[in-house]
């Protein structure tokens, strides 16, 4: 075993880091949120990962996302994620797919070959197919609820969908996947109400491509307000709970 993984394995075992090395996890979004469920993966030493995202990086990017460097900026974000993770851990296999995941585009993707899903994608819709198809597979899935325009990272928890409440986003996927006959799945998400943004759209610089917040379409959700530390937690819960439940370690 590389000595890499040597304080990893400390505390979780050998045979647990055999089983991180055997793994594939699918990440959805490589954001705020989903880029630090990449970045804490693959320091973890899952051997096989799916990227899926269509983004680039952009200048306001760098606020929150890990990926996210003046270096980076213009690169597709799966792409530069690869590149990262590749020196992370050279023996690590990375599928990247420039794609924007949605019931139109999920044929593109077999969940029969991943041992876990991460839903860390923005749009109800979206979010709801991967539920639906993680199920239909028979494979673990954890889904990001809101965390944009939040300040506290303290109140995040793990939990059940039907056990939240306060979060606009949790309201809908609980309807939505209720009506589905789902019942149940494992969520992040905080009872802090979400703030009002301080910044009208004009103010804010319009010069980074597709990320921009001028270039909103009309009819598209508000973008919210984000920083560093509320975005990062919540991969880095994820990733953690996707690390126990390969290596069976929850109580």
């Amino acid at each position: 075993m590389s000595e890499q993984f040597e304080r990893t394995e400390l505390i979780i075992g050998k045979d647990n880091i055999v089983k991180l090395k055997d793994s594939r996890v699918a990440v959805f979004g490589v954001g705020g949120v989903g880029g630090y469920v990449v970045e804490a993966l693959a320091r973890s030493g899952v051997g096989t990962l799916d990227l899926i995202d269509n983004d680039q990086v952009c200048i306001s990017n760098i606020n929150r996302q890990i990926i996210a460097t003046h270096k980076t900026v213009g690169m597709n974000k799966v792409d530069a994620f690869k590149e990262r993770i590749l020196d992370i851990n050279p023996e690590a296999i990375v599928n990247t797919y420039n794609t924007f995941y949605m019931p139109d585009t999920k044929d593109q993707f077999d969940f029969k070959n991943y041992d876990y899903v991460v839903d860390a994608i923005d749009t109800v819709t979206g979010k709801i197919q991967l539920v639906m198809q993680a199920k239909e597979a028979d494979v673990p899935i954890i889904s990001s609820m809101g965390a944009g325009n939040k300040i506290n990272p303290t109140m995040f928890e793990v939990t059940d969908i039907y056990k939240t409440s306060v979060c606009p986003l949790a309201k809908v996927m609980r309807y939505e996947l209720k009506k589905r006959g789902v019942k149940k799945l494992k969520v992040v998400y905080s009872k802090e109400k979400p703030m009002v943004p301080r910044t009208d759209f004009d103010d804010v610089d319009g010069s980074c491509g597709v990320d921009s917040l001028k270039s909103m379409s009309p009819g598209r959700r508000s973008t919210p307000g984000s920083n560093a530390f509320v975005p990062s937690v919540v991969g880095l819960i994820i990733a953690s709970e996707v690390v126990k439940d390969i290596c069976g370690l929850h109580n």
